[in-house]
């Protein structure tokens, strides 16, 4: 069936100014007025639904090619279809790096039947190690669509201007992971957590220096940057001040900064461990705030897989979380039930502008473009890693309750989560 009518619900369109009940039509794949279905459709009734553009995450972790037990591209696609995102920003450290052509080439061609639009970020160095660059236009033809060195900063300062520079004529951004490797290497955020556990602490200096390198970069060659999971007060202040300033930056953070604090670390449970780490209660709120305020542009979710044996060993464990199929939910819970964010500034820091962000369209319901949609309800459940649909469980909102539930994604057209089961022709 390639037509499809929502009828009765909500729309959420801040591109189009809508905030409105009406009906939603798809037709091969696209957005349609109501009147161009033929009656051989499916008809989904739309009453208590909320729609909104599909979301777009500019950070994840898909491990393929080289840690396919953990995730692949298709297992991650099934996942983020679950949270209502369609497309997303996958990151270079696979095994090997995306710092070839033909790594690249084998996840565009992967990406092809998956359930999301995949977005391949390129290495801004070889093997992420941080002194000798990548062939970043070799990269581009091969279908990169963003630079980073993901997980590490870039440690030679030269390459990442030249990337930088590259990536504008390109026209395509740079991430940059923000990080002063020698205050970093901690387990946790340093301080009354670090202490009562015994492990060694990662300052949020550490983070704040990296950003501090990044925004002088931009300001001084007048080149755009893009600061991945700000975390730390400090990073979102000088961010603000940059952006005052008339710096082109852009930046994110991610839900688990917004609900969580260093506090759960308590539990010595390794799900809880990231990089960055989870911070202070103070930090907590200054993300919400550098949200509200427009300082940080856009939630991403850093989803990062790993297995439960990997997990196990809390000092001894990978950092990451997993985090797509709980991110609309997770930041519903915190800003629009916190009351501190209406549900369309919410579609425009996890669709609107992640799409400007990316330029690679999206954002929006308008007629003609592909038809990716969320449907979700306000609604409590509770998280049970058991009943997500990525190959790992390790997510930090295990057990918690959360406000609202995506009910049906549409990617191009195509049901790719239906969790409604009540659809007539």
């Amino acid at each position: 069936m390639d037509s499809l009518l929502i009828q009765g619900v909500h729309i959420i369109d801040p591109v189009n100014g809508i905030d409105a009940v009406g009906d939603i039509a798809v037709k091969e794949g696209r957005f349609v007025e109501p009147s161009d279905l033929t009656p051989e459709r499916l008809v989904i009734d739309g009453s208590g639904l909320t729609a909104v553009p599909g979301l777009i995450d500019l950070h994840v972790h898909l491990r393929d090619p080289g840690q396919t037990d953990k995730e692949d591209i298709l297992t991650g696609c099934r996942a983020a279809a679950a949270g209502g995102v369609t497309q997303m920003l996958a990151m270079p450290n696979t095994k090997p790096a995306a710092d070839s052509p033909e790594t690249v080439r084998y996840m565009v061609e992967k990406a092809k039947n998956a359930d999301a639009r995949v977005h391949i970020v390129g290495a801004i160095t070889k093997g992420l190690g941080g002194h000798e660059a990548t062939d970043i236009e070799a990269l581009y033809q091969a279908g990169i669509r963003a630079l980073s060195d993901d997980g590490v900063p870039v440690l030679d300062t030269s390459i990442m201007v030249s990337a930088m520079k590259k990536a504008a004529a390109l026209n395509i951004p740079v991430t940059a992971h923000c990080e002063d490797p020698y205050l970093a290497g901690g387990k946790v955020n340093e301080g009354k957590v670090s202490e009562a556990l015994g492990v060694k602490g990662m300052p949020g200096a550490a983070e704040d220096a990296g950003t501090a390198r990044e925004l002088a970069l931009a300001e001084s060659y007048g080149l755009p940057i893009h600061i991945c999971h700000v975390s730390t007060a400090v990073s979102a202040a000088m961010i603000r001040d940059a952006k005052r300033r008339g710096v082109r930056v852009t930046a994110e953070t991610a839900p688990h900064y917004l609900m969580l604090t260093e506090e759960a670390l308590l539990k010595r449970d390794a799900d809880y461990r990231m990089n960055p780490p989870l911070r202070t209660e103070h930090d907590r709120l200054a993300m919400i705030a550098a949200l509200c305020d427009g300082t940080i542009d856009a939630i991403a979710t850093d989803h990062a897989p790993h297995t439960p044996q990997e997990k196990a060993d809390f000092v001894q464990a990978p950092n990451g979380a997993i985090g797509m199929e709980t991110s609309f939910a997770a930041a519903y819970t915190v800003l629009v039930k916190g009351g501190v964010m209406s549900a369309s500034d919410l579609v425009r820091k996890m669709s609107v502008n992640p799409a400007k962000i990316l330029g690679t369209g999206g954002g929006s319901l308008s007629i003609g473009e592909p038809a990716d949609l969320m449907l979700y309800r306000e609604e409590e459940w509770t998280v049970d890693p058991e009943k997500l649909h990525g190959k790992s469980k390790n997510t930090p909102f295990k057990g918690l309750t959360l406000a609202a539930k995506v009910k049906l994604t549409l990617y191009q057209g195509r049901i790719v989560f239906d969790e409604l089961r009540e659809t007539a022709r």
